[in-house]
């Protein structure tokens, strides 16, 4: 029996009103509570942050990505909460806790997410992300292990994501498989991020474009190489 649905997109209601190729412009509400808690940046300067990654980079030879997406970050709710009487929880936990640490990444009913999930590509990691919590933040890495099928979830009537709309013959969602591959080395909260990303903004930082913060609703995010190297580094760094 596949686990409750990883997805959160309220705003699915209005998107199945328009035609697939529609971009949807907002997901889930909850990730708007999400960027209030984390409105007030921790004290001290991330600058630095940005610049000993830099350092690092320039001591290891590496070069400037190109602006592509080729990682990814999936936002999961750790605490308990019901949509149409189903418990959609589903935290690292619940993961590590599954056969061989996989599972399908079910219930996405936003077509942008929808979109990103169909670009992932097998081996692909990205973080996991504790949404709509006390302290939202990354918590842990995945990899994609399994490329984008139909999610069954949309022809399941008893599933609180059925889709009536949706045919077998021509299904308009979809869903990949991701494994477990290891815990971050500290929990990097959002706020931490957050503080970073308005940095950045100002000095043309990595995370100057994170669409955590310019798209934070969608729960299917993608991030540059150069975004994930610098939100990898934060682990190793002491928290704010």
């Amino acid at each position: 029996m596949p686990w409750p649905s990883r997805k959160r997109d309220k705003g699915a209601v209005a998107d199945k009103k328009e035609p697939d190729a529609k971009i949807a412009k907002t997901e889930e509400t909850s990730d708007k509570e999400e960027e209030e808690k984390s409105s007030k940046p921790p004290a001290g300067s991330s600058k630095s942050g940005w610049k000993n990654w830099k350092k690092k980079e320039s001591e290891s030879g590496g070069e400037e990505s190109k602006v592509t997406y080729c990682h990814w970050l999936l936002k999961s709710e750790p605490e308990s909460r019901l949509e149409k009487g189903v418990d959609v929880k589903f935290s690292v936990d619940d993961l590590k806790a599954q056969p061989n640490q996989t599972t399908c990444w079910d219930g996405v009913r936003n077509y942008q997410a929808r979109n990103f999930l169909r670009s992932m590509r097998l081996g692909q990691q990205a973080f996991f992300y504790h949404s709509n919590c006390k302290e939202p933040g990354i918590v842990a890495l995945v990899k994609i292990v399994k490329e984008a099928y139909p999610d069954h979830t949309q022809f399941d009537q008893k599933d609180p994501h059925y889709d009536s709309t949706s045919r077998k013959e021509n299904p308009k969602w979809s869903m990949v498989d991701v494994q477990f591959v290891r815990m971050t080395k500290r929990f990097i909260p959002l706020s931490e991020i957050k503080a970073h990303h308005l940095a950045h903004k100002a000095d043309g930082g990595p995370l100057k474009d994170m669409m955590l913060f310019t798209r934070q609703r969608l729960s299917i995010q993608p991030l540059t190489q150069e975004e994930f190297d610098f939100v990898l580094s934060l682990e190793e760094e002491k928290p704010h």
